[in-house]
């Protein structure tokens, strides 16, 4: 059996998420060998709970060992473009989160002005980014794998080997992820997330339908989009408010369409002002057949409780809110997410060095479209990626 030895970069929930996927990873002897945190402290914490075996203070450490073959950047946004290409000229396969590169300012002397960045600026330098890394793995004739768990999640895997069966051309995409809104304030700042609602949430069904296009040969044209702070309001306060308000300079809603070669159309939509729980759907429509993927909420289990302490402090699912009433405990969150899928496939590719689905040119392309959609935004017009490239 092949041994690969990961090395993972942070501390935090995504970094979580990623050891419990990869503890359950099987045919690969796969294992976390290393965690790097800039806090030393939070290194020791989460190898002692994780059972990993060595604990570094830097992200360069853990580069620089000859005993982790892939590295896994669980770390904020602006911290993408450094790290993956440092980790690939140390020769290691990369597993780079969503969204691949973001625009923060990082052109900019005071970053705090970000959101006030043109925004076909932010394409070009957010795109740069994404493109510098892909070349960077090319050269360094290693893997990088896009974070995106929508591609490996089971119903829109089995949505696409149904699609691949269809003699029917896959016409209109509809996805959306939304929930009550991120308490985190890096999220509700441009100068760390890079966008709003489009780039946090939307960006996993633009990843999807760019991956089932992908699938049909077709290839993303063009993009339309809108975007808000749905909050931006003097009516709301503590007494009829329930959804997270308080968006700095970014959206909480955003909504693209994009165009592709084949004259396909894919709405992809994210929002922050949805209560209830986490809702990840993706609905698929061709000339002969119609699919709907639901990844969370899902009714493979539901419960119902009278009183709020009936379940104790169980979890319910993301952004539940609450188990009273009729809910959907999720049986399996990492499995029904695609997150276990996607680490496997992962592991697979970086043991036998091949193609992962979700790779390099995805999150490039993925990066194209989101901040294509905020360009089309602020000036009201339909934008042609080709026009974009060719300006520079």
């Amino acid at each position: 059996m092949t041994t690969l030895h990961i090395g993972l970069v942070g501390t935090g929930f995504l970094a979580r998420t990623r050891a419990r996927c990869y503890a359950r990873v099987h045919g690969v002897d796969a294992r976390i060998h290393a965690v790097a945190s800039g806090d030393a402290d939070n290194a020791r914490r989460f190898a002692a709970e994780h059972d990993i075996e060595h604990a570094v203070a830097s992200a360069d450490e853990l580069f620089a060992r000859d005993d982790i073959q892939l590295v896994d950047l669980c770390v904020p946004n602006h911290l993408h473009r450094p790290f993956a290409i440092a980790a690939t000229r140390a020769g290691k396969h990369v597993v780079c989160t969503k969204p691949m590169a973001a625009y923060v300012g990082q052109d900019l002397d005071d970053r705090t002005a970000a959101a006030q960045q043109d925004r076909r600026t932010m394409y070009r330098v957010a795109v740069d980014d994404a493109r510098a890394m892909v070349n960077a793995a090319a050269a360094a004739d290693v893997l990088l794998m896009y974070g995106e768990n929508w591609v490996y999640a089971p119903p829109i895997v089995r949505a696409a080997g149904l699609l691949a069966k269809s003699p029917g051309p896959l016409l209109e995409m509809r996805g959306w992820e939304a929930h009550s809104g991120s308490h985190s304030p890096f999220s509700k700042r441009w100068e760390h997330s890079g966008g709003g609602a489009l780039l946090r949430l939307g960006a996993h069904p633009i990843g999807a339908m760019l991956a089932l296009k992908r699938q049909e040969g077709a290839t993303l044209v063009s993009v339309t989009a809108e975007v808000s702070d749905l909050t931006a309001r003097t009516d709301l306060d503590a007494s009829n408010t329930q959804v997270v308000t308080d968006w700095g300079d970014v959206e909480n809603w955003g909504c693209a369409i994009l165009h592709f070669s084949d004259g396909a159309r894919g709405v992809a939509h994210g929002s922050d002002a949805l209560l209830g729980g986490m809702e990840s759907q993706l609905v698929l429509a061709t000339s002969d057949a119609h699919l709907k993927c639901s990844l969370s909420p899902h009714d493979m289990l539901r419960s119902y409780a009278a009183d709020a302490s009936t379940f104790g402090d169980a979890y319910i699912m993301e952004k539940a809110g609450g188990s009273t009433g009729w809910n959907t405990p999720l049986p399996d969150e990492d499995w029904s997410s695609g997150h276990q899928a996607m680490c496997q496939a992962f592991v697979e590719a970086a043991a036998g060095n091949e193609r992962a689905t979700s790779d390099g040119a995805l999150g490039l392309d993925v990066t194209r479209a989101v901040y294509a959609a905020y360009i089309s935004a602020a000036t009201g017009r339909r934008i042609a990626l080709d026009d974009l490239d060719a300006r520079g």
